[in-house]
C-alpha cells in the first residue's frame, strides 16, 4: 500500500466555480476511495469538447463548483475495498463511462453501455454513498462524469479504470479516454470497412479524424472527408484522407455528389458532427445493397431523422455507437498496444502541450478551433 493510503489528500485542481469563467487553481482535499473505489494520481489530462460543452453549460442545468477532465492517464495510488484488480502503482487510464462486469450489456458481446455505470454528465458525486470526494475547506466539490482529471489526484469508480501497459507513454495514450477511441472504434468496431473499400467522413474534428485513422488502418482505398470548413482538408492528409468534399461548394446535396464522386454511394460512412443533416446525408450516401453508415455525433434533443423508407429498403444499413463500442476495461488496453505497435499513430492529434498552471489556454486552443489535443502536464 502506498503512504498516504487511507489518508486524505491535498493537492491542486482547476476548479470551475462558474459557468464559462476560467478555472481556478485551488488546493483540494481529497478523499480516500471508499468500497469499489480507486483514488488515481493523475500524471497527464486532456482537454476535449465534451468539458468545454458542461463548462460553458449550454443548455443544461449548472453544476457547480465542478472540477471537469475526463481524458487523462495515471497512476493508482490506493484502492477501496473490494477491488482485487487493481493495486498501487498500476498504469491506468480513467474513463468517462464504465464496465461493471455484472451487468447485461456488460455481458453482451455486442453492447459496451453499461447499467451500472454508463455516462451520467448530471452525477456530481458517488455511486457509493451519492457523495463527493473532493473538498475545499468543507465545501464539496462536484466530480464530472465520475473521472474530474484536473486535479492531481481523483477518485474513480473501479469500473472506469482500464489498467494499461506500464511502457506506454502517459502523455500520449492519455487520449484514449475519449474522442480518439470513439472516432476510431466507429470505424474499426461498427463500420468494418474491407481492404480497399471507400469510407465518407463527416466532420474532420478529433473524433473524424480518428474515425479516418481508423478507416486508414483497415485499409480503405479512398477516404472521402466532408467539412463546412476547407482550412482542414491540409490537416485531414495526415490522417489518410484521400479526397475532400465542402458541402457548401456545390448547388445540390453533399449525398448525391459522393454518390456522383463514387459511382453509387461509399461502401461506408462516419458521421461525426451531430448534426441531423450531416445524420441524413452520411445515411444517403452509402451505396444500396452493401453500404453501412454510423452515427457518432450527438445531436440536439428536438432533432428529427428524416429519409424516405427505400432507403432502407434498399439494403442500406444505419447504425449508432457510443465510445466507438469499445468496452473500457476489457478492450482499451488493446487499443494501446495498437499505439505500441505503430499501427495506430497518436502524435499527430497532439497539437498543444501546456503545464498544469497554464490549463486555461487549453481551453483557449479549443474555443480558437486551434489544434486538436493539448496535453497537460500535471503537477507544473
Amino acid at each position: 500500500m502506498s503512504s498516504t493510503a487511507g489518508q486524505v489528500i491535498c493537492c491542486k485542481a482547476a476548479v470551475a466555480w462558474e459557468a464559462g469563467k476560467p478555472l481556478v487553481m485551488e488546493e483540494v482535499e481529497v478523499a480516500p476511495p471508499q468500497a469499489m473505489e480507486v483514488r488515481l494520481k493523475i500524471l497527464f489530462t486532456s482537454l476535449c469538447h465534451t468539458d468545454v460543452y458542461f463548462w460553458e453549460a449550454k443548455g443544461q442545468t449548472p453544476l457547480f463548483p465542478r472540477i471537469f477532465g475526463h481524458e487523462a492517464g495515471g497512476i493508482v495510488e490506493s484502492v477501496g475495498e473490494g477491488v482485487t484488480d487493481l493495486k498501487p502503482g498500476d498504469h491506468v487510464l480513467p474513463v468517462f463511462t464504465g464496465e461493471c462486469k455484472e451487468c447485461r450489456h456488460c455481458k453482451s458481446e455486442e453492447s459496451n453501455m453499461c447499467d451500472l455505470l454508463r455516462i451520467n454528465t448530471d452525477r456530481g458525486v458517488m455511486l457509493n454513498d451519492g457523495k463527493s470526494r473532493f473538498s475545499i475547506r468543507g465545501q464539496p466539490i462536484y466530480h464530472f462524469v465520475g473521472t474530474s482529471t484536473f486535479s492531481e489526484y481523483t477518485v474513480v469508480h473501479v469500473g472506469c479504470v482500464a489498467k494499461i501497459n506500464p511502457a506506454a507513454p502517459l502523455d500520449k495514450v492519455c487520449v484514449l479516454s475519449c474522442g480518439i477511441s470513439t472516432g476510431l472504434g466507429a470505424t474499426l468496431n461498427v463500420a468494418k470497412p474491407k481492404k480497399g473499400s471507400s469510407v465518407a467522413i463527416f466532420g474532420l474534428g478529433a473524433v473524424g479524424l480518428a474515425a479516418a485513422e481508423g478507416a486508414r488502418i483497415a485499409g480503405a482505398s479512398r477516404i472521402i472527408g466532408v467539412d463546412l470548413n476547407s482550412n482542414r482538408f491540409d490537416e485531414a492528409k495526415k490522417f489518410g484522407v484521400t479526397e475532400f468534399v465542402n458541402p457548401k461548394d456545390h448547388n445540390k446535396p453533399v449525398q448525391e455528389v459522393i454518390a456522383e464522386m463514387t459511382n453509387g454511394g461509399v461502401d461506408r460512412s462516419v458521421e461525426c458532427t451531430g448534426s441531423v443533416n450531416a445524420m441524413i446525408s452520411a445515411f444517403e450516401c452509402v451505396h444500396d445493397g452493401w453500404g453501412v453508415a454510423v452515427l457518432v455525433g450527438v445531436p440536439n434533443k428536438d432533432d428529427s431523422f428524416k429519409t424516405h423508407p427505400m432507403n432502407v429498403l434498399n439494403e442500406r444499413t444505419l447504425k449508432g455507437t457510443f465510445f466507438g463500442n469499445y468496452k473500457p476495461r476489457s478492450d482499451l488496453p488493446s487499443v494501446v498496444e495498437k499505439y505500441m505497435n505503430k499501427e495506430l499513430e497518436l502524435e499527430k492529434f497532439i497539437t498543444h502541450e501546456v503545464p498544469f498552471s497554464e490549463i486555461n489556454k487549453a481551453f483557449e486552443y479549443m474555443l480558437s478551433g486551434a489544434g486538436l489535443r493539448c496535453i497537460i502536464r500535471m503537477g507544473a
